[in-house]
């Protein structure tokens, strides 16, 4: 049994950034435009009114400001309300095979290695957009990595599951070392004619390496002390998109092809499930609460990492605890905690210990507790 640690992160962001000003002044129009549509049907009661939205609302629910796309003009274009990103023909690398190797190249410059290293890859997320070939598979050939590949995707905590993953294979010898991608265009399955969900997705793609201690040379290395998991079934965070759509010919184009939640009910029943998960698996180490330097919390909403470190600390935690990339990059599922992680752990000091922490639909949680070497 090996020793594993995380020696390396990357990052890769869109070029393009939409503020909430910008989205609510599509969505307004959309809004304006509906309701002078359907003006006798809202004036007989066969049709409700849509109401407008504004940047104010936005980040007092969910603490965002703007987020990063793959694609601006489509999401902006009130006719339209979704981002353009042109098919691709096969002998090309697609989308997520492309910000997968943006994210790659850096994780593997900050550990210290070349595909020669890497043994496996697994590309995990929520929004694959195929699905065979493997994401994962197409990543290794476009790095030249040797080994085996696959995809994974347990929503907004693929990448915890990830990691676990990973490190299983590590550990037991299976592999040197493993990168562990989540590329996602979480803009493809929001409806962006959804005033409560409208705002709360960006695009981004993170990736981590995975490899054994001894092995291990780069500056940037955290020892995974340990990793838990939960899932328990809700379907209060679903998207009903699936291969089986074309067999049911009246769901198509309906709304639960793309993303819905009840947020308030997301909110009362997540929030002590991933602090009781995380508290437990603290315990289970015989470590302390207090002991935490640094909580990386998946980067959906920012009252309920404010309730989730409060629950455990007893205290509202600062940001140097509990760093905030919501404001810029919105929830961007799987990615959202390794984003916190990737940008806020160069200045942990030797032997700080941290929690990497996600959760969302299934429900599923997951934590990973990490100790800067």
């Amino acid at each position: 049994m090996h020793n594993v640690v995380i020696s390396g992160t990357g990052l890769y962001t869109p070029a393009n950034s939409i503020s909430n000003e910008e989205l609510v002044q599509s969505f307004n129009t959309y809004v304006a435009q509906f309701n002078a549509d359907n003006a006798d049907a809202i004036a007989r009661g066969e049709v409700e009114a849509l109401t407008e939205s504004s940047a104010a609302f936005i980040e007092k629910a969910s603490g965002i400001k703007s987020r990063f796309v793959m694609d601006k003009e489509g999401i902006l274009d009130p006719q339209r309300m979704a981002p353009r990103l042109p098919e691709r023909s096969n002998d090309e690398w697609s989308v997520l095979c492309q910000m997968a190797i943006g994210a790659a190249e850096q994780a593997l410059q900050r550990a210290g290695k070349t595909a020669a290293d890497i043994d496996g890859v697994i590309v995990a997320c929520s929004n694959l957009q195929r699905a065979y070939p493997a994401i994962a598979i197409e990543v290794q050939e476009a790095l030249g990595i040797q080994g085996f590949g696959f995809d994974m995707n347990v929503a907004c905590s693929s990448a915890t599951f990830g990691i676990q993953t990973a490190a299983n294979s590590v550990q037991l010898g299976q592999a040197r070392a493993v990168l562990m991608v989540n590329p996602e265009v979480c803009t493809g399955h929001l409806n962006f004619r959804d005033r409560d969900s409208h705002f709360i997705f960006g695009d981004a793609a993170t990736a981590v390496i995975i490899e054994r201690a001894d092995l291990a040379t780069s500056r940037y290395q955290f020892d995974i002390v340990s990793t838990k998991l939960l899932t328990k079934f809700s379907n209060n965070i679903r998207n009903n998109f699936g291969f089986l759509n074309r067999a049911a010919e009246e769901g198509i184009g309906a709304k639960d092809k793309l993303f819905v939640q009840e947020g308030r009910k997301v909110f009362k029943e997540v929030c002590p499930l991933v602090a009781e998960l995380i508290s437990e698996h603290l315990q289970e180490n015989q470590l302390n609460v207090s002991d935490v330097k640094r909580f990386w919390l998946h980067q959906a909403n920012l009252s309920m990492n404010h309730l989730i470190v409060k629950k455990l600390l007893g205290r509202d935690a600062t940001e140097q605890e509990a760093p905030v990339i919501l404001d810029t990059y919105a929830n961007t599922s799987s990615a959202g905690s390794v984003i916190a992680f990737h940008k806020n752990q160069d200045d942990l000091a030797a032997g700080s210990l941290a929690v990497l922490s996600s959760f969302g639909a299934g429900y599923s949680i997951g934590s990973v507790l990490l100790r800067k070497r």
